[in-house]
């Protein structure tokens, strides 16, 4: 190879949370990494999730035990590494005559509460409606329940965290950068690259390539890696919708229909309620996906079955929608098919060896054990030593105890009063410790530059760019931050313009 061109132990192909995941893996066991990202960071299926770590109590259904005692082991350890970003939660699910028999429940709550060796999060209750404050909100039909534990994530900041993590271990992050072309060569892979902004093209080589493209995994072989009618996916829609709070208390809904199909009603940045999510085949191009009239009349009629106040498209303040990129498992119905990752690697032929490790599948809560598989994967492919470390380190933001956040917000108010409880609690809950140096010398208002609204000034967005990558308004409103659903047209505009002035700079 070329000893001009830039060389990588590993490059990897999108930047969602199981590329930048292995990134922050593979970078903290002493490999070169490059991770090219052809959009945002977590811009495709990353963001669009239901926000939750949880171990999939539905999946027991399907007799899915590994998955689900895997994902309950993460679901605590993550916690502990990012817990400005991830909370715990109660989950209230209603009995109603059309589940399953109510012995049934408690026999899988049971097996919830223990497959995964819980440790922290309290266990499963049983629930008399008629007198607990989360059944007030229900129609006077359901007047039993269970409640158990899950918790909540922030889906987008969470790619960022392993991102920033991985640069700051010597990964190489480029965003809005595509890989145009990948060659096998003898000794690795010779890769073109192209900047979609300035257009500029760029050549790197590196050892082993990992494509995480997601649900672009089947286009980055047909059309980048020459591969012929590559089919490896089922692509399967998932669409939420956000309303106004629906109801008082902190405790979310799990509701299940007779579909089989389940549906969350999800306490979201204080004033709203997210809905989601449904489970649909996609056919088109993942990046087009959007929420249909269909869908959005489904998670309304959902909602409806249960609460006492109705709920139409009317009431929607944002919806989304987002593509899963499923292991083809040939399942009858989209929510059937499994959860479950499978990593693919193949060598070439005629002497070209180089390492391609495809990933298929896989889950938001079980994305840093199928990082460790892939990094050790590609570091026996290397001929290098590689060591579980990630579980125990944590995100930037983090490192203070499970039940810290409130101290942490207090700390914030103590030392820069001005900000105040509200926008105080959104900063650490957003940043953890590190809002603390993006506020550090500020000690009046004036000293964060221009107020965009709802509590985001200059600085803040600053931080971002410089920071985490951030380059667009919905970079900052809708991934780095949720300030998209209280900013105004008029606001986001400004925001747009002071970002395109300081590019011009």
């Amino acid at each position: 190879m070329n000893p001009e061109t830039p060389m990588y132990d590993i490059a990897i192909i999108g930047g969602g949370i199981n590329g930048c995941g292995i990134a922050r893996d593979a970078a903290g066991n002493g490999q070169s990494v490059l991770l090219a990202e052809q959009d945002d960071l977590a811009s495709g299926t990353s963001s669009w999730s239901t926000k939750l770590i949880h171990g999939g109590l539905r999946y027991l259904e399907h007799y899915e035990f590994r998955l689900v005692r895997e994902a309950l082991i993460e679901r605590e350890t993550l916690w502990a590494i990012a817990p400005h970003i991830i909370h715990p939660a109660r989950f209230v699910l209603p009995h109603h005559r059309a589940l399953r028999p109510a012995w049934l429940l408690r026999l899988g709550l049971f097996l919830y509460d223990h497959l995964g060796g819980r440790k922290t999060l309290p266990g499963t209750r049983v629930l008399d409606l008629r007198h607990d404050l989360a059944g007030q909100p229900l129609k006077a039909d359901y007047v039993r329940g269970f409640e158990y534990s899950d918790c909540t994530v922030d889906d987008s900041r969470l790619v960022v965290l392993n991102a920033r993590d991985a640069a700051a271990r010597g990964a190489d992050i480029r965003v809005r950068t595509r890989v145009a072309s990948a060659i096998r060569m003898k000794d690795g892979w010779k890769l073109g690259l192209k900047d979609k902004k300035s257009g500029a093209t760029s050549t790197v080589t590196a050892r082993v390539v990992v494509n995480a493209s997601g649900p672009w995994i089947d286009h980055v072989l047909n059309g980048v890696l020459g591969k012929k009618d590559a089919h490896n996916i089922r692509l399967v829609k998932g669409s939420h919708i956000v309303v106004p709070k629906l109801f008082g208390h902190d405790r979310s809904y799990i509701f299940q229909n007779a579909d089989g199909r389940i549906v969350f009603a999800i306490p979201y940045h204080h004033d709203f309620t997210l809905v989601g999510t449904t489970d649909v085949d996609y056919d088109g191009d993942p990046e087009a996906a959007h929420i249909s009239d269909d869908e959005i009349a489904y998670l309304c009629s959902t909602l409806n079955g249960y609460f006492r106040t109705p709920v139409s498209p009317a009431d929607i303040v944002w919806s989304f929608a987002g593509v899963r990129p499923l292991v083809d498992d040939k399942a009858d119905k989209a929510q059937e098919t499994t959860r479950d990752y499978v990593i693919r690697e193949e060598r070439g032929k005629d002497g070209n060896q180089a390492l391609l490790v495809n990933i298929l599948g896989g889950k938001l809560t079980t994305y840093r054990r199928l990082s460790e598989d892939v990094t050790e994967s590609a570091c026996k492919a290397l001929g290098k030593p590689w060591r579980s470390w990630t579980g125990d380190a944590a995100l930037p933001g983090g490192g203070f105890p499970l039940t810290g956040l409130p101290d942490l917000q207090e700390k914030l108010v103590s030392a820069f009063p001005w900000v105040g409880h509200d926008n105080a609690h959104r900063l650490v809950a957003t940043y953890g410790t590190e809002a603390l140096r993006m506020l550090d010398g500020a000690g009046k208002p004036a000293d964060m530059g221009k107020h965009f609204g709802a509590g985001l000034h200059e600085r803040e967005v600053q931080y971002l760019v410089e920071n985490e990558w951030a380059q667009t308004a919905a970079d900052i409103l809708w991934r780095r931050t949720k300030l998209g659903l209280r900013l105004s047209k008029q606001q986001t505009g400004a925001l747009e313009k002071w970002l395109e002035q300081r590019e011009r700079r």
